[in-house]
């Protein structure tokens, strides 16, 4: 079963709406210069809305790794996804602050991006087409040998889920501004998405 991320909430209406849907994982972006960003005082009241069976993602970009820790040990976010430049001795000191999942991100450009990914020393890995939040599709069918589980991001909305799921079966897939209207949370838009994602889910959610 692909798994659901519903990420850029900002709103308790946002959480209710989750809530209603029962996505795997919700993302709070952490990030200051992004349009969806919350800080830890939000983060945390939000997080207190959550369903209990729901687990939240922090989206760092090149934050200090003390930071990233903080909120995890705290249990603001129990899942942080690193999505700048974020290397090897990055992810090392961040595991010595932190026994919570870990996931990069990274750009698909080509077979050599692919490569980095590939390696990672992250529990996961998310494939995106850009910084996030664009709306963007990249070229699909570069990741027909890939065969590590993946996190799918990038110009996902309704309309396209279904067809990301049945073609690439990825581990999940990452939605943000595909269910927006006016640059918030469409609860419309989230009820399509995953029903778009589920509607051949043998789990019987749909």
């Amino acid at each position: 079963m692909t798994k659901i991320k519903l990420c850029g909430l900002t709103r308790p209406e946002d959480i209710a709406a989750a809530n209603a849907l029962q996505p795997e994982y919700i993302g709070f972006v952490f990030a200051a210069k992004s349009k969806r960003a919350v800080s830890r005082e939000i983060a945390a009241a939000l997080k207190a809305q959550l369903s209990p069976g729901i687990q939240a993602v922090g989206v760092f970009v090149n934050e200090a790794q003390e930071a990233v820790a903080d909120l995890l040990n705290a249990g603001i976010i129990n899942i942080a996804q690193l999505h700048g430049q974020e290397d090897e001795c990055y992810i090392s000191r961040l595991r010595e602050l932190t026994n919570k999942p870990l996931i990069q991100a990274f750009r698909v450009t080509d077979a050599v991006s692919l490569a980095k990914a590939q390696k990672s020393p992250a529990d996961l890995i998310l494939l995106d087409s850009g910084t996030g939040g664009t709306g963007i599709t990249f070229d699909w069918t570069i990741l027909k040998e890939f065969d590590r589980p993946y996190f799918l991001a990038g110009g996902l909305g309704p309309d396209n889920a279904a067809d990301a799921v049945e073609r690439l079966h990825p581990y999940a897939v990452d939605v943000s501004s595909g269910i927006e209207t006016a640059r918030k949370k469409d609860p419309a838009k989230m009820a399509a998405f995953v029903a778009a994602v589920r509607k051949n889910d043998p789990s019987g959610k749909e």
